[in-house]
């Protein structure tokens, strides 16, 4: 049976969550072998929201947390709120604003999904898209990977890739994906205007089926004797190239 409830641990989750306000606290529970400056912030923020504070021994934080490094901080919340990618093509259509667009296309690693979601915030990224299969998704995981960032995403669900990058084009979005063989130099593409950029898996990149759908195969110029980077690494460079573009 699904678990009714989210556990969130580690400081910068459970602040950040708290922050974003995205999420519904039931409780959280402190160690009683606590550091007391950092917990002391959360708990000023959740007596603001009247959210329930309880001091616990540290081995029941270790049971909830699978002896994970909770810091000494749990919350019990809701779950990440996500929503279907099908509502960022209405936005598109009534934002003036060029949009920016990031497709995590069967990123499996959390490490590696939580890397990019923190980028992507910090890059001016609008839209974070994941698919509903075959893909990490958002979990305290993701958000302790992400060192709390994911809580201030909007994430959007994909139930077929492909599909929706049709859409995208249909509506004014060039789509860019990432691809050590791409025929497009990063440092030479055009990322300015309304564009999607897709980030491949970690084994297989990019699927077939969606290569397809970019415009454009972009890669990144690399001079030693590995032939690709890291999924997050890649991505991370890719976004702020756009970033640079754009500003």
């Amino acid at each position: 049976m699904k678990e009714k409830n989210d556990i969130l641990f580690g400081f910068h989750s459970v602040y950040e969550a708290l922050r974003a306000q995205k999420r519904k606290f039931y409780k959280i529970l402190i160690s009683k072998k606590r550091t007391p400056q950092r917990v002391q912030e959360i708990e000023a923020l959740a007596r603001q929201k009247n959210i329930q504070i309880e001091t616990v021994d540290p081995e029941l934080l270790d049971k909830m947390t699978d002896f994970s490094k909770h810091q000494g901080i749990v919350a019990q919340t809701s779950f990440f709120p996500v929503k279907k990618a099908d509502e960022i093509v209405t936005m598109i259509r009534k934002n003036s604003e060029p949009c920016f667009i990031l497709i995590l296309e069967n990123i499996e690693d959390p490490h590696n999904l939580g890397a990019l979601i923190r980028t992507a915030l910090c890059a001016g990224v609008n839209y974070i898209l994941i698919p509903k299969d075959r893909s990490c998704s958002p979990s305290s995981t993701i958000s302790r990977s992400s060192a709390g960032a994911m809580e201030h995403a909007d994430i959007y669900m994909i139930t077929n890739t492909a599909s929706i990058l049709r859409s995208l084009k249909e509506n004014g979005v060039w789509i860019s994906g990432l691809d050590a063989d791409g025929d497009t130099a990063l440092f030479s593409a055009d990322l300015t205007g309304n564009i999607a950029l897709v980030i491949g898996g970690e084994h297989k990149g990019i699927r077939p089926i969606v290569k397809k759908e970019c415009d454009f195969l972009l890669s990144i110029p690399n001079r030693g004797n590995i032939n690709s980077l890291n999924a997050s690494v890649a991505g991370g460079i890719a976004m702020y190239e756009a970033l640079r573009q754009r500003t």
